[in-house]
């Protein structure tokens, strides 16, 4: 199986995608490839969500578009069925890890605790998402576990801005950072696809 980070290749923002429309989510989309970046991540929290991932990978040609907040078995299945390139959950339990360990694609799994990530970690998911990074203890917890899990490394999410993801990026187990700051939801009413693009920009400098 293919990791996640090799995905990622050079780029070390994973922007996400809140698309309410099939529309927005393919403006966005474009309007992040535009930036140079090759990689995006669609959440499915809207109905239109999985139509959106769909069409983002029939109109962005060569983009990579994963599916997140997957949480079960079903929506697993539903982001494979709608072409997704990869998988990110926002938690992580028994029932949802032994589903994800059959997935055809990659898969990075959501952690926010020592025992979340050991229990990732036994699955064979040595590259984990940390999320809410920020509640979750943000650079200090990553840098004190980095001793105890040196083997796994971290695309933090949640709380992160434009501010402080160097802070997070200069840490040595972690290999991206993820968030919504660069698509804000005022942007995509305005259909301001252009600060999209300058915002991802800067973000994957």
């Amino acid at each position: 199986m293919q990791k996640f980070s090799t995905l990622m290749a050079q780029q070390t923002l994973l922007p996400i995608i809140t698309a309410h429309t099939v529309e927005q989510g393919v403006n966005i989309a474009k309007a992040m490839k535009n930036a140079g970046l090759s990689l995006v991540e669609v959440v499915l929290r809207t109905d239109a969500s999985l139509e959106a991932l769909s069409e983002i990978k029939k109109q962005v040609p060569g983009l990579i578009v994963g599916a997140g907040t997957v949480t079960s078995k079903e929506r697993l299945e539903q982001a494979i069925n709608a072409n997704a390139d990869f998988i990110v959950t926002p938690a992580v339990s028994d029932k949802l890890l032994t589903a994800l360990t059959k997935s055809p694609i990659p898969v990075l799994p959501g952690v926010s605790n020592t025992g979340e990530i050991l229990l990732a970690r036994e699955y064979g998911y040595t590259e984990q998402k940390l999320f809410p990074a920020s509640l979750a203890g943000g650079t200090k917890f990553i840098s004190t576990i980095s001793t105890i899990f040196d083997d796994v490394i971290f695309c933090p999410t949640g709380g992160i801005t434009a501010e402080n993801k160097h802070e997070y990026l200069t840490l040595n187990n972690v290999f991206a950072v993820g968030g919504t700051w660069i698509s804000k939801p005022e942007w995509v009413e305005q259909k301001n696809w252009q600060a999209i693009t300058n915002a991802c920009r800067l973000a994957n400098q």
